[in-house]
């Protein structure tokens, strides 16, 4: 792969999962102006409310001051920084946007470009640059298509919809983890612990990247040598870590109730991620399978991260986005976003089929299935169809997705069955994900199967 090791790391994450987005943390106006919750709009305004106007020590806790049950504080401690500096802003402009109690449903045009230009601000200063850092370290490809990556990661719907949708801030812990990525690759080890950390500390769904990070750099420790330089970088590394974590939880380690609080708001095993069918997998084996009542909550969904391999796989890449965009269909159509879904989707696939010719790069050699496919040839000498065979799938995939989506927009379900469409959608998208899962296990594997082998000639 182009950039092997941030090539790499990618496409470790995208088998390790990736984090869940549950409903209360995407639905974005999902509930505007209607009381008595207002929808997650008014949750990231209450953040900012709650963190201006009461002490640090009292972000976490329930009080009169702090109803818990409306929107309480359910991130780590840098999110509730995050919200703090946006107050500081709000207060500048207007300070009935963050008036205590007062504010409360406070809804406004000027409020909402405030918040999304918040998102906007976050992106230049966080997200966006690791962006273009990234594509211009990706090695053995001109500067156009490093413009062209940078172009079609940056247009993915799905985070844009969501965060300018929403008002919400996936970018910022995106943006560090992908700075993480940027500084293990580069052997600024310290630097790119210390971006992780600031990721999980911003949003805790990035610990499902905790176990690549750590296997990664443990890996750079034994090969340095645990006995030498190795054992000095490991030492460096875990106070790295501990010393970020420290800074960013400072206030709430003064008393063990107050770490254990923020614990218990950040881990909640009473949240549940089968509202507004978001969580393809478990909502379409939860019609057969009652999951809830098997597995803890805190364990189910997971997507994956797909742009940082765009470039190495473009046609499966941007299949795969339009996918995972196409499973916030039940969600996008609730929040009245079906024309802003359409344009980005639209933007997005045409930048990915002119930037990289997609439909130009689906031999085995350009899939990374060409040693997959030697091996099973070694049993099966006519098994010489696999690329022709994943074109179809992706026509079948598309027109499946259309359809659904003119269903779901035109037509009403039935009334003994008002979720059709919805389960449809997490059902078809379920289908895709678990293809995908074994798709991208396979190229995993076999280039695995292949560094050992020449080694082994080496």
């Amino acid at each position: 792969m182009r950039f092997h090791y941030v090539g790499q790391a990618g496409l470790e994450l995208l088998t390790s999962g990736d984090p869940p987005t549950s409903a209360s943390q995407s639905a974005g106006i999902t509930g505007a102006g209607k009381p008595p919750m207002f929808g997650d709009y008014e949750a990231q305004r209450h953040w900012q409310e709650i963190t201006f106007n009461l002490p640090v020590k009292q972000w976490y806790f329930n009080s009169s001051d702090n109803n818990l049950q409306y929107w309480g504080l359910d991130y780590p401690p840098l999110t509730a920084y995050h919200s703090l500096l946006c107050a500081y802003m709000a207060k500048f402009i207007n300070p009935d946007w963050i008036a205590l109690h007062t504010s409360r449903g406070y809804e406004s045009q000027a409020h909402k470009l405030f918040m999304r230009s918040t998102v906007l601000i976050a992106d230049l200063l966080i997200y966006i640059p690791a962006v273009v850092l990234y594509c211009c370290c990706l090695k053995e490809i001109s500067t156009k298509k490093k413009i062209a990556n940078a172009l079609c990661i940056l247009l993915y719907p799905g985070l844009i919809l969501i965060d300018y949708g929403h008002f919400q801030y996936n970018s910022v812990s995106l943006g560090f983890a992908l700075w993480g990525i940027l500084g293990v690759s580069c052997d600024w080890d310290l630097l790119g612990s210390l971006a992780f950390c600031l990721a999980v500390n911003y949003k805790q769904m990035e610990l499902y990247h905790s176990l690549p990070f750590f296997c990664f750099l443990l890996g750079k420790c034994f090969k340095k040598g645990l006995k030498g330089k190795g054992f000095v970088l490991l030492v460096k590394l875990a106070c790295t870590v501990v010393a970020s974590f420290i800074l960013c939880w400072l206030p709430f380690f003064t008393e063990r109730e107050q770490t254990l609080q923020v614990l218990r708001r950040l881990f909640p095993v009473d949240r549940g991620l089968f509202e507004d069918k978001v969580a393809n997998i478990w909502c379409s084996f939860n019609v057969l399978l009652k999951i809830k009542d098997i597995l803890p909550r805190h364990i189910q969904l997971i997507m994956r991260p797909v742009c940082l391999i765009l470039s190495d796989i473009p046609f499966m890449s941007t299949w795969f986005l339009l996918v995972s965009t196409f499973s916030m269909l039940p969600l996008l159509l609730k929040d009245e976003l079906l024309m802003p879904s359409v344009v980005t989707t639209m933007a997005f696939f045409i930048a990915c089929v002119t930037s990289f010719t997609i439909f130009e790069k689906t031999s085995e050699e350009e899939l990374q299935l060409k040693s997959f496919s030697i091996s099973v040839r070694k049993y099966l000498p006519c098994f010489t169809f696999l690329s022709r065979i994943i074109q179809y799938l992706f026509l079948i995939s598309v027109i499946t997705m259309v359809l659904l989506t003119l269903m779901t927009v035109t037509l009403n379900p039935p009334q003994k069955l008002p979720d059709l469409f919805s389960v449809l959608v997490c059902f078809v998208s379920c289908l895709n994900f678990l293809f995908f899962l074994v798709y991208f296990n396979i190229i995993i594997m076999w280039d695995s199967k292949n560094r050992r082998n020449q080694k082994k000639i080496s």
